[in-house]
C-alpha cells in the first residue's frame, strides 16, 4: 500500500519505540515525513533505519513539552514539508511510583510532556492542517485512560486527558474537515515500557520494588504472539495509526482504537 503518496507528515516522538515504527511504516508508504524527537541520538537511529527513504525523511529536535521549542519547530517541519496533511502525536514518558512516593515535580513532568505536549505541537498545526490534504490527527492514549494501571497514575492521569481532548477538538474541527482519533497501545514492547529508548536517560519505568503484582490481574494478551513473546511489537500499533491517518479513514474521528491484543477486554 502506498496510502501516503504525496502526504506530508509530522510524527513526534520518532527517535525511539512506536513513534519510530510510525515514521518507518509511513515512509513504508510513500509519505513524506519529518520526524521529531528531543534525542539527537535517537533521531540518529531513526534516519539509520531508513537509509532507502532518506530522501523523504527530514529530522528535528523538538521538546515537546517547551512551548518556545514547539513553536520554531512547527514552522520549520511546515516548512521542510511544504504544508501538512497528518500530525501524529507520538512523544511520551512513562514515569511509574507509588503514589506517596511521587514528587509534584515528577507528577507534572508526566502532564507536561504528554498532555500539555499534545495539546501544544496540535495548536500550533492547525492553521497548516486546515490548508491540508484530507487533514488527519493522531494521538496516542492508551489502555491506562480506561482501566486500571496501578503506580501509574500521572501516565494515565495525562493519558486520560488525552482521550478526552481527542473527542473534543474532533467535534471542534468537523467542520474545518480534520480528523481527530486516538491510539490505545497496550502489551507493546517500546523505549518507554522497557525502559531502553534513546530519549529515555533518567528515571526508568518499572515498578516499584515491592509493587503488588495481585494488582494486575491478568497482564497476557489474549491473542497469540509469535515467538511466545509477551508484548507485541511497536510495528503492531504503527499499522493502526497509519490508517487512521490516512485517507483510508475518511468517515473516522473522534475515537479511539485500542491495541492491546485483548488484554484488557
Amino acid at each position: 500500500m502506498m496510502r501516503y503518496s504525496d502526504r506530508r507528515v509530522l510524527i513526534t516522538g520518532g527517535g525511539s519505540g512506536i513513534g519510530q515504527a510510525c515514521v518507518l511504516r509511513i515512509l513504508d508508504e510513500g509519505g513524506r515525513v519529518v520526524a521529531s524527537d528531543v534525542s539527537e541520538d535517537g533521531l540518529r537511529d531513526t534516519a539509520s533505519k531508513a537509509q532507502s527513504a532518506q530522501d523523504r525523511l527530514s529530522t528535528l529536535v523538538m521538546d515537546v513539552g517547551d512551548e518556545a521549542s514547539v513553536t520554531a519547530g512547527l514552522a520549520d517541519a511546515v516548512g521542510l514539508l511544504g504544508g501538512l496533511d497528518t500530525l501524529i502525536n507520538a512523544a511520551g514518558i512513562l514515569r511509574s511510583a507509588r503514589l506517596e512516593q511521587t514528587a509534584l515535580a515528577d507528577f507534572e513532568h508526566v502532564l507536561r510532556v504528554n498532555l500539555v505536549g499534545t495539546f501544544l505541537v496540535t495548536r500550533e498545526s492547525i492553521v497548516p492542517l486546515r490548508a491540508g490534504n484530507g487533514p488527519a490527527v493522531v494521538n496516542f492514549s492508551s489502555t491506562s485512560a480506561q482501566f486500571a494501571h496501578p503506580y501509574m497514575s500521572a501516565y494515565a492521569a495525562s493519558k486520560g486527558g488525552i482521550l478526552s481532548m481527542t473527542h473534543t477538538l474532533a467535534l471542534e474541527f468537523a467542520k474545518d474537515g480534520i480528523r481527530f482519533n486516538c491510539v490505545q497501545p497496550g502489551s507493546i514492547s517500546s523505549g518507554m515500557t522497557d525502559g531502553t529508548g534513546q530519549a529515555r536517560q533518567s528515571v526508568g519505568p518499572g515498578l516499584p520494588d515491592d509493587a503488588d503484582y495481585s494488582l494486575f490481574p491478568r497482564l497476557q494478551p489474549m491473542l497469540v504472539i509469535d515467538g511466545g513473546e509477551m508484548f507485541a511489537k511497536p510495528s503492531a500499533v504503527a499499522s493502526v495509526v497509519a490508517m487512521l491517518g490516512s485517507p483510508d479513514a475518511f468517515f473516522v474521528t473522534g475515537t479511539e482504537v485500542r491495541v492491546d491484543g485483548g488484554t484488557h477486554m
